[in-house]
């Protein structure tokens, strides 16, 4: 297949929900993460997360085809989130985190690495990848180990304060996933808190609000469906 060609069948499949034959292109041979990688600048918040979320799927089947090249893929999301690689890709924490998810076992080493991004990144990186960061946690909070969550809370918490709404939603979702409503309690106001979020659901991006959000696990709701900007 054609690059345009190929380019053009991906999109397609995502906006059809049909991430698993995305996925399955990847066994006939077809360099489907290039493509995954560009459509999650889509400005159909729906594809993109879709192509987040195929993504992990594609590793997975890559793994088994070419371990090797899966595995270089994922190498290079870490350091796409560098300066020094001339080329940041700005979703490479969402994409690290949900291939480290959905591989548990192949990329175990992998799943510290993301979920203490928020931890590890330098300041001015932190700025463009907090929102990123602070969702690894949450997508990655199944898979972490109390002593790693230690590590984060404190500046999952802190992220409350953020003036990004996005990044202060990021935060209260993985508040959420990490069982953690005892911190949210403690900024009962964010109730009130309009500022915008999106929430990537059932393969759709809705919106809704930090305060939304808040009310939603603080009333015992857990943190539904994955959030994303």
């Amino acid at each position: 297949m054609s690059t345009r060609a190929l380019k053009k069948t991906v999109q397609g499949l995502l906006a059809e929900d049909k991430l698993e034959e995305v996925a399955r292109l990847t066994e006939e041979g077809e360099p489907v993460l290039g493509n995954l990688m560009a459509l999650t600048f889509h400005s159909d918040l729906s594809i993109a997360w879709r192509a987040v979320e195929a993504m992990g799927l594609a590793i997975q089947r890559l793994s088994r085809r070419n371990p090797t090249q899966a595995l270089e893929h994922v190498r290079r999301l870490f350091w796409l989130i560098t300066e020094e690689s001339g080329g940041i890709f700005w979703r490479s924490p969402e994409c690290l985190a949900e291939c480290s998810a959905q591989n548990p076992v192949f990329l175990r080493d992998f799943i510290p690495i993301a979920f203490h991004l928020v931890e590890t990144l330098e300041p001015e990186d932190l700025e463009h990848f907090r929102p990123g960061a602070l969702w690894a946690v949450g997508r990655l909070a199944d898979l972490a180990d109390q002593e790693h969550v230690a590590g984060v809370l404190p500046l999952v918490e802190e992220a409350l304060g953020e003036k990004d709404p996005q990044a202060r939603g990021m935060a209260v979702w993985a508040l959420g996933r990490l069982g953690r409503e005892d911190v949210l309690q403690k900024h009962r106001d964010l109730t009130q808190d309009t500022g915008p979020v999106h929430l990537y659901r059932d393969r759709q991006v809705e919106s809704t609000t930090v305060g939304d959000l808040t009310r939603q696990v603080l009333e015992g709701e857990g943190s539904p469906g994955v959030v994303g900007s």
